[in-house]
């Protein structure tokens, strides 16, 4: 199976949105699995992992009911607070072999070093971990540092990394990135999305080419093992379509070597847990 790990699913409302402003017009509607159906078959994608949008409880509730209904959603990341003291009883409610993990919009937060340095934060996390659950880290590149210590702190299971920590592609700065993302790969339990490179970059003028060095550090990074392929779609269309996310990544692999059966597939099924991954789903009800 080749699955996409980071897609976003939503019935668009401008008020759970508000990181969707005028210049994301693309964006300003409803995006659910029917809408990339085709386009990711074409593409020889055969699942994908829904992950959250909103940081709101409810997403959590909208992403596993989609699952339910759409076999193509092999895995859910929803939302959930690690402050909230509601936590464990959450999590009771939302047993589910589609939820495979949790994610917070880290990288909105006020203070976002702060936060991740949060010994408060820190326990909730490992009460997710405890119960099994995956966690995704979504930082900015200037967050790496105190994201190398929060994951070294929330060591109870598998972390993954999105976007390759989110590089400032459109200023060029590659080097500094390089170093601080550096450190993350000594840790065994934390992995890499190969995702979100395209919108970090000038949205209408970048080139395959230009983004590979960034797919090649996390690669001698992190190492084949850790490694999965996202398209980040629908986000992705403010700077291209998902074929072009999709053939960004797999030219590059093709020409870099690298295993595609564990980019797009087992490292996935590994690495999130995901116990209910059937042979070839298409879209069709659960």
């Amino acid at each position: 199976m080749r699955i996409d790990a980071h897609q976003h699913f939503w019935r668009f409302a401008a008020c759970d949105f508000p990181w969707v402003d005028d210049t994301m017009a693309c964006l300003q509607r409803d995006y659910l699995p029917p809408n990339l159906a085709e386009e990711r078959q074409a593409c020889g994608i055969d699942a994908s992992i829904a992950v959250q949008a909103r940081p709101q409880w409810e997403e959590t509730e909208f992403l596993l009911d989609l699952a339910h209904r759409d076999s193509s959603i092999v895995g859910v990341v929803g939302w959930v607070d690690p402050l909230g003291d509601a936590l464990e009883a959450q999590l009771e409610q939302w047993a589910s072999s589609r939820l495979c993990g949790f994610r917070h919009l880290i990288q909105d937060e006020a203070a976002p070093s702060d936060y991740l340095r949060n010994p408060d934060v820190q326990r909730g996390i490992a009460v997710l971990q405890r119960h099994g659950y995956r966690y995704d880290v979504l930082v900015t590149a200037q967050h790496l540092a105190a994201a190398h210590e929060f994951c070294r702190a929330c060591d109870g299971q598998t972390l993954i990394l999105d976007h390759l920590g989110k590089p400032n592609v459109r200023k060029g700065e590659f080097d500094s990135w390089r170093r601080h993302i550096a450190p993350l790969g000594e840790l065994p339990h934390v992995a890499c999305k190969l995702s979100g490179l395209i919108t970090e970059a000038d949205w209408q003028h970048w080139s395959p080419q230009a983004l590979w060095p960034y797919l090649d550090v996390a690669l001698s990074v992190f190492g084949e093992d850790r490694l999965l392929f996202g398209s980040d779609w629908p986000v992705c269309r403010v700077a291209g379509e998902y074929r072009d996310v999709f053939h960004l990544v797999d030219d590059w692999a093709d020409d870099r070597g690298v295993d595609k059966g564990a980019l797009f597939g087992t490292n996935a099924q590994r690495l999130y847990g995901l116990r209910s991954v059937h042979s070839s789903p298409k879209g069709t009800p659960a």
